[in-house]
């Protein structure tokens, strides 16, 4: 049963969703002049020209997108799922754990990662191998890629989805905090490709590396200075990638069958950030992580490079910083973004009030 107003559920994203499918869409879009014509309109009829006009430059954009699509991403891959092996970091819960599952449902094979074990009702998924590792520690992550290697073949695809949150101001942080935040949610990311990408390079259908940032990389905000600067690395490395995998100067044998996809989602409902406070429903909704799951998987699957942005804003937040600093800070007061982590409850803090209740 909904906890909460159907007039909530009514978002930004959904009404462009909505719109994207329709009047926005190149075949709708040509539908209407169609139907001018079919009702008896004339050509020179300012209701069918003004039609025409919008349908040309529908298709036009699309036509554009598609274009700059190839251009920055190149072709699609083809996946060869007999041979696919899927690796994903911090698989044993959330985002992570429900995309290993869709891939297991499949009869795929999947290796998870993570330093807690899997939830119960995960264990013994047809498909899904659960590896105890710590991602933050290089020797740990070689010692599991001999291990998946030889139980499942050489991997495919590498989701990097393992990471934690301390919601700290920057003056409460210690170094300790600092340091797991950097080697779980960052230094991950590097030990995972270093161990995983030769394997791809060398295989002939290639490879597929998933790099999971935030949007909040893009942003900072209060209470998460380590959290934002450890995404924030992540956009940059995921662009170095590219570009090493990219350039002729750089890119080594078997580098053009490699794709790359960066997903940087706003909130998730997830454990990871209990006690957010939503700034705005409506502009700002909260992710479900089946949604971001399901995005993360056909693009994969499609055998596409791209980026991946949910909700909408997230698509479109680098243009915050084009606007005045005064004018940005204006719009961080107004959006309560600084202001979201005070009722943020911890992990750990979780933990400790089921065991009091229990």
């Amino acid at each position: 049963m909904p906890t909460q107003p159907w007039h909530n559920l009514i978002t930004i994203d959904v009404l462009a969703h909505v719109l994207a499918r329709s009047i926005f869409h190149p075949f709708i879009a040509w539908l209407i002049p169609l139907c001018q014509r079919a009702v008896g309109a004339p050509y020179e009829s300012f209701n069918f020209i003004a039609t025409c006009a919008w349908a040309s430059i529908v298709t036009a954009v699309w036509l554009l997108s598609a274009i700059n699509d190839r251009i920055a991403y190149g072709t699609p891959r083809e996946l060869d799922w007999d041979e696919a092996v899927v690796v994903i970091t911090g698989g044993a819960s959330g985002l992570g754990k429900i995309i290993a599952e869709m891939y297991g449902m499949r009869g795929a094979s999947v290796a998870v990662l993570d330093v807690q074990k899997p939830e119960k009702e995960s264990e013994g998924l047809a498909g899904v191998q659960f590896y105890q590792c710590d991602v933050g520690d290089a020797e740990a992550v070689q010692k599991a890629k001999e291990q998946i290697e030889k139980n499942l073949g050489t991997p495919t695809i590498l989701i990097n989805n393992a990471g934690i949150v301390n919601g700290k101001t920057l003056l409460e942080l210690t170094s300790a905090d600092v340091v797991k935040t950097f080697r779980v949610n960052t230094l991950a990311h590097f030990h995972t490709i270093q161990a995983f990408l030769p394997g791809m390079l060398a295989s002939q259908s290639g490879g597929t590396i998933v790099t999971i940032s935030s949007v909040l990389g893009k942003l900072g905000a209060s209470h998460l200075s380590d959290y934002t600067a450890s995404k924030a690395a992540l956009i940059a490395m995921h662009a170095s990638l590219r570009a090493e995998l990219s350039s002729p100067a750089t890119a080594p044998e078997g580098a053009a069958n490699i794709r790359t996809i960066l997903v940087t989602p706003g909130q998730l409902a997830t454990p990871l950030f209990v006690g957010v406070k939503t700034p705005s429903t409506f502009f700002g909704p909260v992710v479900e992580p089946v949604e971001l799951a399901k995005e993360i998987v056909r693009m994969v699957d499609a055998g596409e490079s791209g980026e991946i942005s949910l909700p909408l804003y997230a698509r479109y937040i680098d243009w915050l910083h084009v606007l005045p600093t005064g004018m940005q800070r204006i719009v961080r007061r107004l959006s309560g973004m600084d202001t979201a982590m005070e009722g943020f409850r911890s992990e750990q803090d979780q933990s400790l009030s089921k065991d009091a209740k229990s």
